[in-house]
């Protein structure tokens, strides 16, 4: 006789329904994915970056479960603000590094070509969010699609899941937001205008 294991999409509805012990048995059933997105994510990062992988799979982890609003749907949804909150530790460590130093030193990321329309650009953290901020004001779905992609690794296919958008459409926003975020990142400040 089977016993019935359940997925990801399962206990995440369990863990909505106010299942504590959903979402204790959630974690190892992501960590490896989340760990992987992370680890795929800090490669960009400036070298000697002091937050690691397992750090940062944590972190997140912890901002997830303390979310007490959120009506958990599926697995796309649940990675799609694991991006989030990653999106937001990492800047948050960005500025807080930064402020501890003093001495100009940013916290780089590399855009890689899925990002970059030419070429990969070497783009401070904070600068990427304040762009991502910036095209959120002009269009917050190029943005959410952006944020989707860069920092939480998501597929196009797993990008329309999180925003119940066709794949076409996610793909043409895709296009239009990375080619956006090549633009503003690679202008000089004095080119703001």
């Amino acid at each position: 006789m089977s016993t019935f294991q359940p997925g990801i999409t399962e206990l995440l509805q369990a863990w909505s329904a106010g299942d504590a012990s959903a979402r204790d048995r959630l974690m190892p059933l992501v960590y490896d994915d989340l760990r992987k997105r992370a680890a795929s994510y800090l490669r960009r990062e400036r070298a000697g970056h002091t937050l690691q992988p397992t750090a940062l799979v944590h972190e997140a982890y912890l901002r997830l479960v303390d979310q007490r609003r959120i009506a958990w749907r599926n697995r796309a949804q649940f990675f799609g603000v694991a991006a989030e909150m990653m999106r937001r530790i990492l800047v948050d460590h960005a500025r807080a590094d930064r402020a501890a130093k003093r001495s100009g030193m940013l916290s780089r990321v590399t855009l890689d070509p899925a990002i970059a329309v030419m070429q990969p650009v070497d783009v401070d953290v904070i600068d990427l969010d304040a762009a991502l901020e910036r095209l959120a004001a002009i269009d917050a779905r190029k943005s959410r699609i952006a944020e989707l992609r860069f920092f939480g690794g998501l597929s196009l296919k797993e990008s329309s899941v999180v925003l119940k958008l066709s794949l076409a459409t996610v793909e043409r926003d895709w296009q239009v937001a990375r080619a956006w975020l090549f633009d503003a990142l690679s202008r000089r400040p004095h080119d703001d205008s």
